[in-house]
């Protein structure tokens, strides 16, 4: 392309920064806003593909652009435009300052990086990961080359999707013979290699490459052979990098062998899970004088570089630290050590062969608050400990959780502000594990205050506010005011179409959320309308087995079932229920919620025998893979027990019941709601059985403490009362039934009950 040559009218490209095997990345100007950019230039397509081919892939790169252009954060490079232009695929991206770390090894050769930047790099590169991967998005072909450190010690990760996007053209190289993509065989992982299912695991995989080579200046498995570095990815222990480096630090060295593990499940679980790992050592690290307690602060030389680089703004070296590092995302992890890029809103996408993309309206500033200097070192602190409050959330351990993070809030709203971005993220959590401990109202003024401080500091668009007013909704549906929930949902939805678009994974969330409370409201035609277009622009965006995209096929499954399409929710179900088996394992918890669901709908049937052999293998599996006691095992047990009275087995259907509320009484209390729904299948196999005393006792035991945890007018409650009068009517007694019947009519219609 020559010089000078303008794109679209609008970006001028003035000399060529890097080449690939995909094209060239051109340094350039934007003529409309007067900035330099930096442009991909994909390689032409060629003329070998058909034109129902090339139409395909036009929608993929407008599909895997847009994705990659939805992405803010600090460490991810920044996409302002894309299109196609004289049969050529472009991106515009921000024009960065730095250097590669491809580059940086060069440069420091003989010698790997000093440990205190590869520490660091780790680090920022993992909560870059832990950002993207909470989008459901993969970069498949992470390596040195498109990891870049700015001049200011920023590191940003580059060209997500365009690995994919080289496959689909045809830009990949290939081993003879194989079938495999060859990618960049250096840093792919076992699972890659083998063809088989690619999921964020696969990139913490390709990272311990990446750090194994910052560490020790060369790849795990460093051979001139390409399929020889493949079979060592695939059967060859690394060497541990110690033995090439004595003087790295162990927990640093056991964070990169364990990223490095052949079985995916055998890494860290998660990038944000790495990310508190590497915090932790490095803590270890400085405590033991191994390197500093702070980031590096050494700045890098600028110099050309083969990825876009550039006009990231510099870091004010006045600022204190935490002013510097402040954390946000979807859910904002409060570490100290990475920072959102903000949406630029000067610029639309303009994607020519995709029509016109209107410009995003102009936000507010958001308010700049006087923030208190906080003593060192205290950040770094509770920022492990705020990953620790997380780390017991994954456990399940809520109450752990809300400990830590009542604390960590606390002394964080002292060091720094109650409005500060990581008092605000703590605030967060403390209502995220008040919702999980059966507490919502508490869970609901907690994410009000975090939705108001987000509004006044971030705007009332910033996406941390929407995900805390999302998060306020979904908490109203937990409490039953299904009309409010809709109403924020409404809210929310509207704005996240307008600041990310209709496909951006968060709004495809929040629209999701929406047609699971329509089905709550009654409105079921609308739920299941709503919930199949997600499903649908779900699967064009994510992929048809993305776990978001299953999510949401079962909640189209579910409102069949209300509608009374049993047949077409019994399929439904099956097919997610296979699909998850094949992307996430048959013994995935997702997976056996499915089967579950099947036998659920199995039973509507009426094909009560199926539905029994089938909650008899879920109830083994579920046992096997989370143990007897475990909440989800004991409703297997429940739905076995059910079926069995459906069969007309009453006496084994009392026993089952009986000893599944026996355990949910001791595992879960004795007013959880699944212990209250065992105690009333206790009554309802005990009036099969004509013993309708105990049967009264039973109900009416269900009754009060319905009454009692959800109030006398909840729908469940109200529900009990009429099986009590039921109860009473087949005893004879038939006043008491009526009085009873009475006052549940009353609270059903919110009038006070009558003493007559």
């Amino acid at each position: 392309m020559a010089e000078t040559r303008l794109i679209q009218g609008r970006y001028q490209l003035l000399d060529i920064i890097g080449r690939g095997g995909m094209g060239e990345v051109w340094r350039a100007r934007d003529t409309s806003l007067g900035r330099l950019v930096a442009v991909k230039c994909l390689k032409p397509i060629g003329p070998q593909h058909d034109a129902s081919y090339l139409s395909v892939l036009r929608e993929r790169f407008r599909r895997e652009a847009r994705v990659a252009a939805s992405l803010q954060h600090r460490g991810v490079t920044v996409v302002h435009d894309f299109g196609e232009y004289e049969g050529i695929l472009y991106l515009v991206m921000e024009l960065l300052d730095g250097r590669n770390l491809s580059q940086l090894l060069d440069d420091s050769q003989p010698h790997p990086l000093p440990v205190a930047d590869t520490v660091d790099i780790a680090e920022q590169v993992s909560h870059a990961l832990a950002y993207t991967h909470r989008q459901g998005i993969v970069h498949r072909d992470l390596k040195p080359a498109n990891i870049m450190r700015l001049t200011d010690g920023t590191v940003k990760i580059c060209d997500f999707g365009i690995a994919r996007l080289g496959h689909d053209i045809g830009f990949t190289s290939r081993l003879t013979g194989t079938g495999i993509a060859m990618g960049t065989p250096h840093y792919m992982s076992p699972e890659q290699i083998a063809g088989g299912l690619v999921d964020h695991r696969s990139d913490l995989y390709s990272l311990g490459c990446v750090l194994y080579e910052l560490a020790t200046g060369a790849p795990p498995f460093d051979h001139d052979d390409a399929w020889a570095v493949l079979v060592g990815h695939r059967d060859t222990p690394p060497q541990p990098p110690r033995v090439l480096r004595p003087e790295l630090p162990t927990p640093f060295a056991d964070v990169v062998l364990d990223l490095l593990a052949k079985a995916p499940e055998r890494r860290p679980g998660d990038a944000a899970t790495l990310a508190t790992r590497i915090a932790a050592s490095r803590a270890r690290m400085a405590a033991a004088g191994q390197v500093p307690a702070g980031a590096p602060t050494a700045r890098i030389a600028a110099g050309p570089a083969t990825a876009p680089v550039a006009s990231a703004p510099a870091v004010d070296p006045d600022l204190p630290r935490w002013a510097r590092h402040i954390t946000t995302g979807t859910k904002a992890m409060g570490s100290g050590t990475v920072v959102e890029q903000p949406l630029d809103r000067t610029a639309g996408l303009t994607g020519a062969w995709t029509g016109p993309h209107a410009n995003l309206p102009e936000a507010p500033p958001a308010p700049e608050p006087k923030r208190p200097t906080p003593p060192p070192g205290v950040l770094d602190r509770l920022a492990i400990r705020h990953h620790a409050g997380l780390s017991f959330a994954r456990l399940g351990r809520w109450e752990d959780a809300a400990e830590v993070h009542r604390a960590v809030a606390a002394e964080r709203e002292q060091a720094l502000g109650p409005d500060h971005p990581d008092t605000l993220a703590s605030r967060y959590e403390i209502a995220f594990t008040l919702s999980r401990l059966g507490q919502p109202a508490e869970a609901l003024r907690e994410y009000g205050r975090v939705a108001e401080g987000r509004e006044r500091v971030l705007g009332p668009d910033h996406p941390e506010t929407l995900a805390a007013r999302q998060e306020s909704a979904y908490v109203l549906s937990q409490l039953g005011r299904h009309q409010e929930a809709h109403e924020v949902y409404g809210v929310v939805l509207a704005a996240r179409e307008r600041v990310m678009g209709p496909d951006h994974p968060d709004t495809l969330r929040c629209r999701h959320n929406l047609a699971f409370n329509l089905s709550r409201l009654g409105r079921l035609d609308e739920s299941y309308r709503t919930a199949r277009e997600v499903a649908d622009a779900r699967a064009r965006v994510l992929g048809a087995l993305h776990p978001d995209t299953l999510v949401t096929r079962y909640e189209v499954a579910y409102a069949l079932g209300q509608l009374g399409r049993s047949e077409e929710a019994l399929r439904a179900y099956r097919e997610v229920a296979a699909a998850r088996e094949e992307a996430l394992g048959a013994d995935h918890p997702d997976t056996l919620a499915a089967r579950y669901e099947v036998g659920i709908s199995l039973g509507r049937l009426g094909r009560s025998e199926e539905a029994l052999t089938l909650y008899q293998g879920l109830t083994a599996d579920r046992a096997r893979v989370h143990g007897a006691d475990d909440p989800e095992t004991l409703r297997a047990r429940h739905g076995l027990g059910v079926n069995l009275g459906r069969l007309g087995r009453w006496e084994e259907a009392l026993d089952e019941a009986r000893d599944v509320c026996v355990i949910r009484e001791r595992v879960l209390g004795r007013d959880h709601p699944d212990t209250l729904v065992s105690r009333r299948e206790v009554a309802v196999c005990l009036g099969w059985l004509d013993r309708w005393p105990d049967a009264l006792t039973a109900y009416h035991e269900v009754a009060s403490a319905r009454a009692r945890v959800l109030g006398p007018d909840h729908p469940d409650t109200l529900a009990s009362r009429n099986d009590e009068a039921q109860c009473l009517e087949r005893l004879g007694r038939h006043e008491e039934a009526v009085a009873v019947y009475r006052q549940a009519a009353a609270l059903h219609h919110g009038a006070p009950p009558r003493d007559d």
